[in-house]
Order: structure tokens, then sequence, then C-alpha cells
């Protein structure tokens, strides 16, 4: 299992070797895989409520205090995430297998799992947001505005765009596809999640 957890980290540096290990479709290896995925999937899932409209004004309504929204982020991140990770996970098996693919639906599934580790460790921008702006992060207005806001938001979308490309590379290294059909594959599932970020 303490291979699995440090793939999660090497996937920033060496995302084809983790990718490949992927094909590794034994019960035992896919026993030892799926507390790391379990766990991106929940911190991503917080990452993505939290970068929402919602969120930042879940502290105009004066029943919501700091504890509530820490509450919020936890159960919101986690039905979020999970809803993805199935979503995603299966247009993303849908479009593999229509350009050719023997692979699983839970590969499919842990692949777009370990290209959102990203998205999930953008949360480690949080504890610097909140020293900043403390409860503005949740209200209208405030002092959470101009150059640091935009600064964060610029973290975010690295974040974002760093996931699709890990997609992209996840796809073919698992499948040892081209680059033109691992974008193809790739494609439906970041429309997808894109459409959803944006509703």
């Amino acid at each position: 299992m303490r291979d699995w957890w440090l793939r999660a980290l090497l996937v920033l540096s060496a995302p084809r070797a983790v990718f490949v290990a992927l094909r590794r479709d034994d019960p035992e290896d896919l026993s030892l895989r799926s507390e790391p995925v379990l766990a991106i999937v929940f911190l991503a899932g917080i990452a993505f409520v939290l970068s929402t409209r919602t969120a930042a004004h879940l502290m105009d309504d004066q029943d919501y205090d700091g504890t509530l929204v820490a509450v919020w982020a936890f159960l919101a991140g986690g039905l979020y995430g999970g809803i993805a990770y199935w979503l995603i996970g299966a247009v993303l098996h849908g479009s593999s297998t229509v350009l050719g693919s023997e692979g699983t639906y839970r590969r499919s599934r842990h692949v777009l799992a370990f290209a959102a580790v990203p998205v999930a460790l953008s949360l480690a921008a949080w504890p610097v947001k909140l020293a900043l702006y403390g409860s503005d992060l949740f209200r209208s207005g405030g002092s959470d505005t101009g150059l640091g806001a935009d600064v964060f938001e610029v973290i975010w979308l690295a974040a974002c765009i760093w996931a699709a490309a890990l997609l992209v590379i996840g796809v073919r290294s698992v499948h040892g596809w081209t680059w033109l059909r691992a974008v193809a594959a790739a494609a439906v599932p970041l429309a997808v999640g894109a459409a959803l970020a944006v509703l």
C-alpha cells in the first residue's frame, strides 16, 4: 500500500510509470490502491466545491459559521468527488472503449483519480488563503479580491490544466496509444467535467 501512496505523489513528476502500473488488475493490487484513490477523489472533490460560487457566498447566510463551512466542504466535497469519479470515469471508459480499449471500468476510474492529484493538492493553498482573507472567502465582497485573489485563481486553473494533461498522459500510458488517440479518448470526459464545473 505504501507504494501506491508514493505513486500518488510520483504521478506529478513521473506520471507514465504510475499509469503503466495501473495495468495490473490482480485483486491484491486493486485492493492496495483503493485507499489512495479514495483519498484523492475526496480531496479533489473538496477542492472543487471550495472553488465554486456557492462556497464564496456561504457565510452571507447568518446560519453559517466556520465550523459549518468546514462540515459543508467535507460532505459536499465527498459527494461531488464521488459523483465525478463514477460519472466521468464512465464517460472515460466509454470513449476509450469506442477507440479500442479492452481495459476495465475500474481502470478508467483509477486513471481519472490519479490524474486528479493536482486538483487535490491545490487544497494546500487554502491555509494561506484563510490566513490572508479569513471568513471573507465565504462572503460577498470583502478583502478577498484584487491581485492576491487573481494569483489564487491562476493556481486553481493551473491545477485543473495539469490534471487534464495528466489524464491524456494516463490514457496514453495505460493503453500504449498514440498521443492523438489518447487526446481523442480524454476529450469527451474533459468536456463533461468542464460542463459540470460550469453548471
